[in-house]
């Protein structure tokens, strides 16, 4: 089954299309990346995918329905991370945010100890009573996938994870992921094709228009067509 399908997907913002006719899909259990140039519509498809913004014409669904339908199906995390950092949240306190449901005033056991599996998984769990604004920009962003994870979903979309991390909590960070895969389908947006390593499955090359790449396929002349040039950093891929 289809974890994600765009069928002749076209949007844009009041003015020239952002997206123009994006046909793909990403499988249950895929890892895939989506890569490309800076304002070339990969937060867009993101935004899409998750029922955010609303195609004008064609469709997208997430396992066969709706986005807005599945949602309880999805963990995201957004580009930009916006904190009054003088409330006292504790580390613990932002991943049981992933617990939250319409009219629940207090947190279950279930809930803290789903809460306590997720930070283990993101390798933060002596964390857990540590005021989140302490934290680095690396471990900070690993909170916020735990909060992500903490709702149990299906399906794990971040947007930008790696900006403003240093390279080895980007190493750790690609390390988890490919744990987390084995659970659940994985869309990770990227400016940076060096993030796009052997965990990848398949590449979602976007630029206004949309195109998929197994990591198998990416090669100089795939990066000079979404780019326009080859300096970018690329890993190559054994078969």
């Amino acid at each position: 089954m289809n974890a994600v399908e765009f069928n002749s997907v076209t949007f844009s913002y009041q003015g020239p299309a952002v997206i123009e006719h994006a046909s793909f899909s990403v499988q249950e259990g895929d890892f895939a990346a989506i890569v490309g140039p800076n304002g070339g519509g990969k937060t867009t498809l993101l935004k899409l995918m998750i029922g955010l913004l609303l195609p004008q014409t064609g469709s997208v669904r997430l396992f066969g329905k709706p986005p807005r339908s599945a949602c309880f199906k999805v963990g995201y995390t957004p580009q930009f991370l916006t904190v009054d950092f003088s409330f006292p949240l504790s580390v613990q306190d932002v991943v049981l945010m992933g617990r939250m449901q319409k009219g629940k005033l207090w947190y279950s056991r279930n809930d803290k100890k789903t809460a306590h599996k997720a930070l283990q998984t993101m390798q933060l769990e002596e964390y857990a009573d540590v005021p989140f604004r302490t934290l680095s920009g690396g471990q900070r962003q690993r909170v916020l996938i735990a909060r992500a994870v903490c709702g149990e979903p299906e399906i794990l979309l971040l947007d930008e994870p790696t900006n403003n991390i240093d390279s080895r909590s980007e190493e750790i960070l690609s390390d988890i992921l490919t744990e987390l895969n084995k659970r659940m389908t994985i869309a990770v947006v990227s400016h940076d094709v060096g993030f796009v390593d052997q965990s990848v499955s398949n590449v979602i090359c976007v630029n206004r228009t949309v195109a998929v790449h197994s990591t198998a396929d990416r090669n100089g002349q795939t990066i000079h067509d979404l780019y326009g040039q080859h300096d970018r950093k690329l890993i190559l891929h054994e078969t």
